[in-house]
């Protein structure tokens, strides 16, 4: 009997990044986690990837793996909402370090498909390749892991999927702009992930500019193509929650069981037809009062409102209740018959 058979892909990646860090004394690996984070903070020239050998790259990941599994997920998720039955052939991780993203792919789509990840840190490919060797999913099983340096000569083989998550931000600006025009050029499908602050939504911003000046329609999160709304001290981003291990607590000094990794994103899509996005999307935490529900709302005339849902609305009351920030609005109709 597998014992796997019952584990989500988030839980068989957990127990797997446990396993690995078994062997590294906890206050080390805290060390090497607090130095990382801040040598990430800092800039980054491209040619000097920060994970450098086993140990700094098996501490890392055990703290950042499952946090950017779910964030990748959660942007997947809004993807697939509004690519209907689309699903990739192949799929293409660039600067996918450990392979985070490529196992939120994998969770998202359980059909077989190929999948490549590329970056310039021999230490992080090898370890991801170790942690899928014995994934339940066969695209992890049978992944490729390529070095390759993540930057203004880079060109990519086709590839129904392109993912680049928690990069752009290691990159000086002519790199960031070459690697995003790279994979608009190799994709079908292209999704963008950064750190949920300000400036990774000014990363995301240049991407889905991109992105839509080389003919993809954005699917998510925006509910248009315009400019965004949300200008000054504000700016889009989003949250996924994610339970806490030992490492983490032990890191951060928190005594709560998760945290909620912040992003932003953008997923986009070209050729094809029938798909768009949704006609709005909520964009901070809806406020629950007596009686009713208030949702910011960006909508797709490119504005972002404030709608008030009272129970007067019926169904659709209990529906925003039920909403959280991030989904789309008005919520999916159940299919008829």
């Amino acid at each position: 009997m597998d014992d796997r058979a019952d584990l989500t892909l988030d839980d068989e990646l957990r127990a797997t990044l446990a396993a690995r860090l078994d062997g590294i004394a906890p206050k080390q690996a805290a060390r090497a986690v607090e130095r990382l984070i801040a040598s990430y903070r800092g800039r980054t020239p491209t040619d000097a990837p920060v994970l450098r050998d086993e140990a700094d790259v098996t501490a890392y990941a055990a703290y950042r793996m499952p946090a950017t599994f779910q964030a990748v997920r959660a942007a997947l998720a809004a993807f697939r909402a509004r690519a209907g039955e689309w699903a990739p052939r192949s799929h293409l991780d660039v600067g996918g370090g450990t392979g985070a993203a490529t196992w939120a792919v994998a969770d998202a789509w359980p059909q077989p498909y190929t999948t490549t990840v590329l970056d310039w840190a021999q230490p992080a490919l090898d370890l991801g390749q170790a942690l899928a060797a014995g994934a339940s999913h066969p695209a992890l099983r049978t992944a490729r892991w390529q070095r390759q340096a993540i930057g203004a000569a880079l060109t990519l083989p086709a590839a129904d999927l392109v993912t680049v998550s928690y990069v752009l931000g290691e990159l000086a600006d002519a790199d960031r702009e070459s690697v995003i025009a790279a994979a608009a050029t190799a994709g079908r499908a292209v999704l963008v992930a950064e750190p949920g602050t300000p400036a990774g939504y000014a990363r995301i911003l240049e991407a889905r500019a991109r992105l839509t000046q080389a003919g993809f329609t954005v699917l998510a999160p925006c509910p248009h193509g315009d400019s965004c709304p949300l200008t000054g001290d504000d700016w889009c981003h989003f949250a996924a929650r994610v339970s806490r291990s030992a490492l983490h607590r032990q890191v951060k000094g928190g005594q709560l069981a998760y945290e909620d990794e912040k992003f932003s994103y953008v997923a986009a899509i070209r050729d094809l037809p029938g798909a768009g996005p949704a006609a709005g999307r909520v964009v901070r935490h809806p406020q629950i009062r007596k009686g009713q529900v208030l949702l910011d709302l960006c909508e797709a005339d490119g504005a972002v409102r404030r709608t008030t849902v009272s129970k007067r609305h019926g169904d659709l009351y209990r529906a925003a209740r039920d909403t959280d920030w991030g989904d789309p609005w008005p919520p999916p109709q159940p299919d008829a018959g």
